[in-house]
């Protein structure tokens, strides 16, 4: 089976997605999958070649960006062709399309896991590992994705939306004071892997954590500070999903931030995490519910608070293309549920096939019955 894994891209996670494709490739079988990898460069440019395997080998070991280099490619969105194509000019013999079973967009963050590569996918009329595109779309999205949550009676902390383009740090002061109070936390609405996040203690400090968010996403949430232990769950499946155990979060820094992440790499993780069985039940319930909630298929990683003052469960968000790096929680919870990495990549594999077909059986135009089509018309009386 040929599979098209695409990593890179334009957002602010580039670095990480090449981390977590570098992991799924290794993963693949090659008596069972060929890998074509395809590179998405910062500046947007499709490639893919010889080397791709080791330039992607050499940059996600430094956390650097995909270099600039390979053959320059597209997947067009015409059902017919179902492949990836070259572009321009190449040494004779080697401008075949090459046709793809699967394409695993191994993508985090704007133009990855927002449903724009899954809209390309869509009409292209390939199957892919992951969520559609309304799904992507707002589980990328924090403020939709929350109002979502919030109409599906999930339980979350107080948060409010802010739009930096249109209202004045001063205006956005006045309504964190007024409904949310200090400590806070400021966030891009789309974008993950903490980036852009600030922790702000007081008023003083809200301006700067607002530039620093509205630099990733003129539209900014802002969420109360809660006490809270941190926990994830992750979640397998397209119309049975099922919950992974629970694992626990304990942050080295103040919070669980990009450095802590990726490069101090100090953060302690404790799987399965020591819970009681029923606020670990009731987690997994709820993950289940947050999935559906969104129209989520294959794969995500919810995750939760828990209020150290009330005992009480919040859901914090949905992440519908997490971390699939040696580190990242998605592929440890499963491994601790009984899933180790490889079968999990081909489960991933068999839902994203599942999924296309299901989909393919749409009817996508009206057909008028044949007896219909063929009746005389009656005379009117």
């Amino acid at each position: 089976m040929r599979v098209g894994v695409i990593y890179g891209g334009r957002s602010g996670e580039h670095e990480v997605s090449l981390r977590s494709a570098a992991s799924v490739i290794a993963a693949l079988d090659p008596k069972r999958y060929e890998v074509v990898p395809i590179a998405i460069t910062k500046s947007g440019r499709w490639l893919s070649g010889p080397d791709s395997l080791a330039q992607l080998e050499k940059a996600q070991q430094t956390l650097s960006a995909a270099p600039d280099r390979g053959r320059e490619v597209t997947i067009a969105p015409d059902p017919t062709r179902r492949s990836l194509l070259p572009l321009g000019a190449a040494p004779a013999g080697r401008d075949a399309p090459r046709p793809l079973d699967v394409v695993f967009p191994v993508l985090h963050g704007t133009y990855g896991e927002d449903g724009t590569i899954q809209g390309l996918l869509e009409l292209a009329d390939l199957p892919y590992v992951g969520a559609g595109v309304l799904a992507s779309a707002t589980g990328m999205d924090k403020a939709a994705m929350k109002s979502l949550f919030r109409d599906a009676d999930l339980p979350l902390c107080r948060w409010i939306v802010a739009h930096s383009a249109v209202e004045s740090a001063e205006s956005i002061g006045r309504r964190v004071t007024e409904k949310l109070g200090f400590p806070c936390f400021v966030k891009p609405a789309n974008l993950g892997s903490s980036v852009g996040i600030t922790k702000v203690a007081d008023p003083k400090a809200l301006r700067a954590a607002i530039a620093e968010a509205a630099a990733y996403d003129p539209k900014i949430v802002i969420e109360e500070g809660v006490d809270a232990r941190e926990f994830e769950c992750a979640v397998l499946g397209n119309e049975r999903p099922e919950a992974s155990v629970i694992g626990e979060l304990i942050p080295s820094r103040e919070f669980y931030d990009y450095a802590d992440k990726y490069v101090e790499q100090g953060a302690r993780i404790v799987i399965p995490a020591e819970l009681p069985t029923e606020t670990a039940t009731e987690m997994r319930v709820l993950a289940i519910r947050a999935f559906q909630a969104v129209d989520c298929s294959g794969l995500a990683r919810v995750d939760f608070f828990l209020d150290r003052q009330s005992g009480g469960i919040l859901l914090n968000e949905i992440n519908t293309m997490p971390g699939f790096t040696s580190i990242s929680m998605f592929p440890k919870l499963w491994a601790a549920t009984g899933l180790d990495y490889p079968t999990l990549v081909d489960r991933l594999i068999e839902l994203a096939l599942e999924r296309h077909a299901a989909r393919a059986k749409r009817r996508l135009s009206f057909t008028p019955p044949e007896a219909t089509r063929s009746a005389p018309k009656r005379a009117r009386r």
